[in-house]
């Protein structure tokens, strides 16, 4: 069954959100039988570098709010994140575009990797404090989670993978997505938000018990014939 998450590298929840439904899924049963997809989404496709500006600063200029209003209202943000076993440093977050990022995803989940791109950007930006508007940063997260770092070079360099991107944000729109992390269940139920483990564990066992029933197992008709079985002497 499929499980798809619109997601933006530089929201602080869809991070928080990844780690809860991950710690449903350990629980889940049939694991092993859910297929996940990370979708591209943009809270803010306008947003510019902001260079010696932390997330601290850009808010407060955006807001309209002094720098330690700013910090207070992240500290709930810093709170959950730390309760869900990760560290955020606002302090070090570097203000960039997540458009490339986006495009770096779609290339992993072109190889299969787009949980490893998606958890390794999240702890770039929110954690380490690294420039993911910087196409050699994401080269080297590229090749840190196993592709080519020459070929993440040359996609970047170009246009490539924009239409997967931009054909998940109109995705997102049509199906009335208007935060994220948002998470769809076999294009049954929906569940928005950084929402409990139960949650997400709730919601995936009806979803999964629905899909089993539409999807059984295909039973075989057998000849029988001579074969070799493992820990046999063949």
């Amino acid at each position: 069954m499929k499980v798809e998450i619109w997601s933006d590298i530089m929201c602080p929840f869809c991070y928080i959100g990844k780690r809860r439904f991950e710690e449903a899924l350990g629980k889940f049963e049939d694991h092993n039988n859910i297929a996940i997809e990370w979708k591209s989404f943009q809270l803010d496709p306008t947003i510019q570098p902001a260079p010696g500006k932390n997330v601290y600063e850009y808010l407060a200029e955006r807001k309209g709010i002094s720098y330690e209003q700013s910090e207070q209202m992240h500290e709930r943000v810093i709170a959950m994140a730390k309760d869900a076993g990760l560290e955020y440093n606002f302090d070090k977050a570097i203000i960039a575009n997540s458009y490339d990022a986006h495009r770096l995803i779609q290339l992993a989940k072109k190889n299969k990797l787009g949980d490893a791109a998606e958890e390794r950007l999240f702890k770039a930006y929110f954690t380490e404090g690294k420039d993911f508007g910087n196409h050699e940063t994401l080269a080297q997260i590229g090749k840190e989670i196993g592709l080519d770092e020459n070929k993440v070079r040359q996609a970047l360099a170009t246009n490539e993978f924009s239409n997967e991107v931009d054909a998940d944000i109109y995705e997102a729109q049509q199906i009335g997505v208007r935060g994220v992390p948002f998470f769809v269940f076999n294009r049954r139920y929906a569940v928005s938000g950084a929402q409990a483990s139960d949650t997400f564990l709730d919601v995936l066992n009806k979803s999964f018990a629905e899909w089993k029933k539409e999807n059984p197992l295909q039973q075989l008709n057998i000849t029988e014939g001579e074969v070799c079985e493992p820990g046999s002497d063949c």
